[in-house]
């Protein structure tokens, strides 16, 4: 007869590790103190999340009738707060819906994924598998690189010491000008730690605990996750002068993207159990863009492409295998269970 799990997080664990093993079995057939979280549940609060993380941007202007920021970053930062507010009420909820007994930090911490265990094989290997979707969009990168250094120093006359100080100046005062761009950091830093946050590390629990597949939260979570980017549709319908049917067109192709990658983000959460392994993932594909497949006149771009594709799909459960990011302990908090030693 098959042994009844003592407490929820006993449960939890021992269901992942049954995915880990390949049987996928619901965790709604798992008995679990106090109940667990039926997929109804599951699916409304996703829902709720994704709108809430959307609505409270225009919270200040709609609800609270605050006049509008003298300066766009002023703008920026109200929407900065508006995020990070909704981050911490999502966590809040999902802390909440969650079939845990213990509610100590540590294992809250845990269950988000936020560890400080296996911080280099969270950043370097998911960043490393990333980038090989990127292969034609690194090597035109670097071409275009080496061409403007080329110009810059044929202009400066060579290799000169004056030459490489004032590259070496230009290169400090662009820097600063990066970090102080408002721009900057809410497309390298405070999207990808919020939407992470939300849309991977309290929406990704709260469906597995409900019951879901692990292959259909892959694929479900992306939805949310690319509705809640239906806001840019004014902006992309004012940038194709008002044309509807290219707007459309525009934020389809957006909405497209933004599921793929919330798939894999979605993937890397789910099986490396660590809240790092999608955000530096998501910052890299920001900074990115969409991949370049080819480039006229540079068939060496379209070679890197295939072979990039190629090394990402060899290498993509190799490198996010969950031994690489777990230790096999008995007292671990990570809410896979893949550490549980089972």
């Amino acid at each position: 007869m098959e042994e009844i799990p003592s407490s929820p997080l006993q449960a939890v664990r021992k269901s992942m590790s049954m995915i880990y093993n390949s049987e996928w079995k619901s965790l709604s057939q798992l008995k679990m103190d106090g109940g667990g979280v039926s997929k109804a549940v599951a699916v409304v609060a996703c829902a709720a999340m994704a709108l809430f993380y959307v609505a409270i941007l225009y919270a200040p202007t709609l609800i609270l009738r605050l006049p509008p920021p003298p300066s766009f970053k002023n703008f920026m930062i109200r929407r900065f707060i508006c995020a990070a507010i909704s981050s911490v009420v999502s966590v809040v909820v999902s802390a909440l819906l969650l079939p845990m007994k213990s509610r100590e930090a540590s294992s809250l911490l845990g269950v988000y994924g936020i560890r400080m265990d296996h911080i280099w094989q969270a950043v370097i290997f998911p960043l490393t598998l990333t980038a090989l979707m990127y292969g034609g969009s690194l090597v035109l990168k670097s071409l275009l690189l080496m061409s403007a250094l080329r110009e810059h120093m044929n202009f400066g006359g060579g290799l000169s010491f004056n030459n490489i100080k004032n590259l070496s100046e230009e290169i400090v005062a662009c820097s600063r000008s990066i970090a102080s761009d408002v721009l900057v950091w809410r497309t390298y830093v405070v999207a990808p730690l919020t939407e992470e946050l939300v849309f991977r590390a309290c929406m990704l629990p709260l469906l597995l605990c409900g019951g879901f597949q692990k292959s259909t939260v892959i694929f479900l979570c992306p939805i949310f996750f690319s509705l809640a980017h239906l806001n840019h549709l004014k902006d992309v319908y004012s940038k194709q002068n008002y044309n509807l049917t290219k707007a459309v067109l525009a934020i389809g192709l957006q909405l497209g993207y933004t599921v793929v990658f919330g798939s894999y983000a979605s993937f890397l959460f789910i099986q490396t159990g660590h809240f790092l392994a999608p955000l530096v993932a998501h910052a890299f594909c920001n900074f990115m863009g969409l991949p370049v497949l080819v480039s006229r006149g540079k068939g060496i771009v379209s070679v890197a492409s295939v072979a990039g594709i190629v090394g990402f799909l060899w290498l993509l459960f190799p490198m996010t295998h969950p031994e690489l990011y777990n230790d096999r302990t008995d007292n671990c908090v990570c809410w896979q269970g893949y550490c549980s030693g089972n």
